[in-house]
C-alpha cells in the first residue's frame, strides 16, 4: 500500500478528533456539551456551518439522552460519533453496555477529565476507568497525533468485530494542547480506507424486521456474554491487522503497548497517556548517567494487552506503575491491578511499585518522573502510595470567612404575607422595604462585570424571611462562589450536579423535617432553595419535574442565562432560535440555533405545582414580591417555581452597563413576559402594551451580539417566525389570565 499524501497541521487533540470524524463523515452525532471534550462538537459545528461535512449534530438535554441517541442511531446501520468527559461519561454509563450487550458499533472519544465530587474540571483518568468492564474496545492516544490516526483506526475496528470503541486521551493536556500533526490531505483517502458501513441487521429494513434489545434470561444471557467475550478476544487481532494497515497508508506506526528503551531496561516505569512524553525526557537523562530504565504504555487498554506486557518485562527487576486514578481501597489505580495480574499470569515476579500521581489535572513535569524512578533504589518504599501529596496541620481548625446571619437577622419583619380565600396577598416586598436585610451571598465573588447571576440572587434573597439553605447545580453561579478554601456563602450551603439538584434538595428538606419530628433537631424554620442556570434545567429537568409532582417543599430558581455558559456558551434549549453559540455556528448552511427556546415556566405549571412566576431585574419590585410568595406557597402548600432572565455580556455580546436595558427589552418585546401561575390561576403581573411600553422582538435581537444578525435582510424569515412564536406565546398567556379557567 502506498503512502497517502498528507497535510501538516498545528492542532489540538479536541480538533483532530473533530477533523477525523468529518473525514469518515459520520451520519449521527449525539452529544451534551461537557469540559473538556466540547470542543469537538464545537469544531464540528462550525464545518457544518460551512458545509464540511453531512453529519447529523443533535445536542441533547444530557449524556444519558446522548447516549441513548446514538444507540438508537446505531440501530438504524449508519455510523454514529460521540464525545464527552468525566461525569458526562458515567451519566451515559448505564446506556454503554446496552451498546455493546446488543453488538451495535459505534465510536465515542472520551477527554479524560476528573469525576466529582468535590468538583473539579482537570485531567485525569478517573472517568475512563469506570469504562473497563462495560465491553467496549478503548484505545488510549497520548498525543493529538495519535487522537486522529486512532479515530480513523476505531470505527474500522467497530465494524470488524461489532463492539463499540473509545477513544480516550488527557483532557487539558492532549485535549486543548496543539502539535504539529498530519492529516490525510484527501478525505476520500480516509474514506476508503474505513470502507463503506455493512451492518448485519438494522431495524430500518421492514422487509426484514429484527428484535433488539430483547428480554433474555439465562443460559441465553450467558452464551450473550460468552459472545461478547469472544467479540473482545477478537478484537486483540482485528486492531492488529487494522493498526498494521494504517501504518502502510500513514507511515506511522501504532501498537497496543508502546516502549521507550526497554530493551535492556532494569527498571520500567509505567505511565498512561500525555504523561509518556513527559517521561521520555527522565529516561533520556538517566540513560545518560548510565542507569538502566526504560518507559513504556498502553495504546489500548481494552482488550487488556496482557501477553505483550509480560513479554516486555520477562527480564525487568523493578517495574513502577503510576496511574492517574484510584481504585480506592485496592492498593493500587486500575492499571496496576490490571499489569500486576498480568505479570502473575505469567509468572513473572519482579518487584512493583504502584503510585497515584497528578489527581485533579496537577501537572507531571520531568523532575516528578525522575522521582518515581528513584524509587526503585529504596527497598524500604512502600508498595502504594501517592505522588505528590502535602501535609497537612495537625492542630488546623477551620475559621468562618464570616459572621453568620443568624435567623433573627433575616427576620425583618417588613415583610408580611397573609392569605385569605386561596387568595395570597404581600406587605412590605419592595427595595426600599428590604434595604436593611443583610446580604446572604458576600461580595467578592469571581462572576464576570454586568453578570447578572448575583443581582438576581440577591434580589431574589431580598424577599426571604428567617434562614435560608442553598444547593447550586453546576453553573456559573456555583463556580464563582465556592473556589476553594473559600466561600462567598454566609449561609448553608450545598451543591450537586446538573442532572439531579431538584431532588438533592428535596432530599435535605425531608431530612430537616423528619429530624425536627423525632426531637433530633430545634422547632425553627428553614427555607430549602435550589438555584440553576447554564442549562441546568435542561439536563435537570426531569429532577425538578419530580421534585414539583411530589410537591416537596422547596424554591426551585432558575436564572436563565440563555446558554451552557459556564462551558463556553454552547446553545441551550433556552437559547433563541438562530442564536450564534459554539454549537450554532452561522455559516453558508447554518443560521444559528434551529429550534425555538424553551418554555419552562408553562412546563413547571403544569405539573399543577402551588406556584409559578417569572421574575426580571428591570422590575425589582415585581421580582422581590415573587420571591417572598414563592417562599411563602414553599412553607405552606408545596414546591415554588421561580425563574429570572439572566444577562451573560460576555456570551450574548453587549456590554454590562447596559444589561438592565437588554432585561427590560426583552420584556417589553413579550419575549420574556412577567406572569404568574398562583394554584393554576394564571395571572400577568406587567403588560407592555397597556403601559404603550411594546416593542417588537427584533428591538431586543438587535441589542446583542449573538442574535444581531437577525436583523439582517438575509434573516428575515428567521426574524419573522420568532417574532409569530412570540405573538402565539403572549396571546396564549393573555387569554389565560383573561380567563381563569383556561
Amino acid at each position: 500500500m502506498k503512502t497517502a499524501k498528507q497535510t501538516l497541521l498545528f492542532e489540538s487533540g479536541n480538533e483532530l478528533a473533530a477533523y477525523a470524524a468529518k473525514q469518515i463523515n459520520y451520519h449521527v452525532m449525539g452529544y451534551y456539551p461537557i469540559t473538556p471534550s466540547t470542543q469537538i462538537a464545537e469544531y464540528l459545528d462550525q464545518m457544518a456551518a460551512d458545509g464540511e461535512h453531512g453529519i447529523a449534530l443533535i445536542p441533547t438535554e444530557g449524556e444519558h439522552s446522548a447516549a441513548g441517541l446514538c444507540y438508537g442511531a446505531s440501530a438504524g446501520g449508519g455510523r454514529v460519533f460521540n464525545a464527552t468527559s468525566a461525569n458526562g461519561l458515567l451519566y451515559a454509563l448505564e446506556q454503554l453496555p446496552v451498546q455493546s450487550g446488543t453488538r451495535l458499533p459505534m465510536v465515542m472519544n472520551v477527554a479524560c477529565r476528573t469525576v466529582s465530587g468535590p468538583l473539579s474540571i482537570k485531567g485525569d483518568h478517573s472517568d475512563i476507568m469506570y469504562t473497563l468492564n462495560s465491553g467496549w474496545i478503548i484505545l488510549f492516544a497520548a498525543s493529538p497525533q495519535q487522537v486522529y490516526d486512532l479515530n480513523i483506526c476505531a470505527i474500522k475496528i467497530a465494524e470488524a468485530v461489532r463492539l463499540p470503541v473509545i477513544v480516550a486521551f488527557d483532557g487539558f493536556f492532549t485535549s486543548h494542547q496543539k502539535r504539529n500533526s498530519y492529516v490525510f490531505a484527501d478525505d476520500k483517502t480516509v474514506q476508503d480506507f474505513v470502507g463503506k458501513p455493512n451492518p448485519e441487521h438494522t431495524v430500518l429494513d421492514p422487509d426484514h424486521p429484527i428484535t433488539l434489545g430483547s428480554y433474555m434470561n439465562e443460559p441465553d444471557l450467558m452464551n450473550n456474554k460468552y459472545q461478547l467475550h469472544l467479540a473482545m478476544e477478537d478484537a486483540h487481532d482485528v486492531i492488529e491487522s487494522v493498526f498494521a494497515e494504517f501504518s502502510k497508508l500513514s507511515g506511522r506506526s501504532l501498537s497496543p503497548l508502546n516502549s521507550y528503551q526497554a530493551d535492556d531496561a532494569e527498571t520500567l516505569l509505567f505511565v498512561l497517556g500525555s504523561s509518556y512524553l513527559t517521561a521520555k525526557s527522565a529516561v533520556d537523562k538517566l540513560r545518560a548517567q548510565g542507569e538502566k530504565v526504560g518507559l513504556f504504555t498502553l495504546g489500548v487498554l481494552r482488550p487488556f494487552p496482557s501477553d505483550e506486557i509480560a513479554n516486555l518485562c520477562k527480564s525487568v527487576k523493578t517495574i513502577i506503575i503510576a496511574d492517574r486514578q484510584d481504585s480506592y481501597g485496592a492498593g493500587g489505580g486500575n492499571m496496576s491491578l490490571e499489569i500486576r495480574a498480568a505479570l502473575q499470569k505469567h509468572g513473572l515476579t519482579p518487584r512493583v511499585l504502584s503510585r497515584v500521581y497528578g489527581l485533579g489535572g496537577r501537572d507531571f513535569f520531568e523532575e516528578d518522573a525522575l522521582s518515581l524512578f528513584e524509587l526503585s533504589s529504596n527497598q524500604d518504599t512502600p508498595d502504594f502510595d501517592y505522588l505528590g501529596v502535602y501535609p497537612g496541620e495537625d492542630d488546623f481548625t477551620p475559621k468562618p470567612y464570616f459572621h453568620p446571619i443568624t435567623n433573627d437577622e433575616n427576620l425583618t419583619g417588613l415583610i408580611a404575607c397573609s392569605e385569605q380565600e386561596g387568595k395570597l396577598s404581600i406587605q412590605g416586598a419592595t427595595v426600599r422595604d428590604t434595604l436593611a436585610r443583610p446580604k446572604r451571598i458576600a461580595p467578592g465573588h469571581g462572576a464576570c462585570p454586568g453578570c447578572g447571576i448575583p443581582v438576581n440572587l440577591n434580589l431574589l434573597l431580598r424577599g426571604m424571611e428567617g434562614n435560608v439553605v442553598l444547593l447550586f447545580q453546576t453553573g456559573c453561579g456555583m463556580v464563582v462562589t465556592t473556589n476553594y478554601p473559600k466561600t462567598a456563602f454566609r449561609v448553608p450551603y450545598l451543591h450537586n450536579l446538573f442532572q439531579n439538584g431538584a431532588a438533592t434538595i428535596g432530599g435535605l428538606s425531608k431530612m430537616y423535617h423528619k429530624m425536627q419530628e423525632r426531637g433530633e433537631l430545634p422547632k425553627g424554620d428553614i427555607t430549602f432553595i435550589m438555584v440553576s442556570g447554564d442549562g441546568g434545567l435542561d439536563i435537570g429537568m426531569g429532577s425538578a419535574l419530580g421534585t414539583a409532582l411530589r410537591n416537596d417543599p422547596v424554591i426551585l430558581f432558575e436564572y436563565d442565562n440563555g446558554g451552557y455558559m459556564n462551558t463556553g456558551y454552547q446553545l441551550s434549549y433556552s437559547t433563541p432560535l438562530g442564536a450564534k453559540s459554539a454549537t450554532s455556528h452561522l455559516g453558508e448552511k447554518q443560521w444559528g440555533k434551529t429550534f425555538f427556546h424553551k418554555d419552562m415556566p408553562r412546563i413547571m405549571a403544569s405539573t399543577g405545582m402551588p406556584y409559578v412566576a417569572t421574575a426580571a431585574e428591570s422590575e425589582p419590585n415585581d421580582f422581590i414580591r415573587k420571591a417572598a410568595k414563592a417562599q411563602y406557597y414553599a412553607k405552606n402548600h408545596g414546591t415554588s417555581y421561580l425563574k429570572c432572565l439572566s444577562a451573560c455580556p460576555l456570551n450574548w455580546g453587549d456590554q454590562p452597563n447596559t444589561e438592565r436595558k437588554v432585561i427590560s427589552a426583552a420584556v417589553n418585546s413579550c419575549y420574556f413576559p412577567l406572569y404568574e401561575v398562583e394554584r393554576g390561576i394564571t395571572t400577568l403581573t406587567f403588560d407592555p402594551e397597556i403601559s404603550g411600553k411594546k416593542i417588537p422582538v427584533a428591538d431586543w435581537l438587535g441589542m446583542m451580539g449573538r442574535t444581531k444578525h437577525l436583523c439582517k435582510e438575509a434573516y428575515q424569515d428567521v426574524r419573522e417566525m420568532i417574532q409569530s412564536e412570540v405573538d402565539a406565546r403572549w396571546h396564549r398567556l393573555k387569554a389565560m389570565s383573561e380567563h381563569p379557567d383556561l
